[in-house]
């Protein structure tokens, strides 16, 4: 198991993302909710850049013609086809067999590192 230092909690504070690259891979790492996550910057559709889309909310089941809105700055909808997957999970809203790759973001004071096992 391998620790590296990947950004500052200000940092995230500040913007709710950061993309970095680690152990020559690219990862966004999250604030969701006061929780850090973070996830491969690929997308399992077509191998975009998925951790620069957008942070946004999604449409929640509803009845016919009512149109609820919901969950907040906890999806991440890829940039190139509009994929949307849940940021604290990292699974696709409608392939639950689809999901993109974690993982574990550790705290130490102000420091945050992904550990890679």
């Amino acid at each position: 198991m391998n620790k590296y230092a990947a950004a500052k909690v200000a940092e995230l504070a500040e913007r709710g993302r950061k993309v970095v690259t680690v152990n020559g891979i690219e990862i966004g790492i999250f604030l969701v909710n006061g929780q850090y996550f973070a996830w491969r910057n690929m997308c399992p559709h077509a191998y975009a850049p998925v951790c620069v889309g957008m942070v946004c909310g999604t449409h929640l089941p509803s009845d016919v013609y009512e149109y609820e809105f919901g969950r907040e700055q906890e999806i991440l909808r890829c940039p190139w086809h509009g994929w949307e997957f849940d940021l604290r999970t990292g699974e696709h809203l409608v392939n639950s067999g689809t999901k993109l790759r974690g993982y574990p973001v550790e705290q130490d004071g102000e420091d945050l590192y992904l550990v890679f096992k």
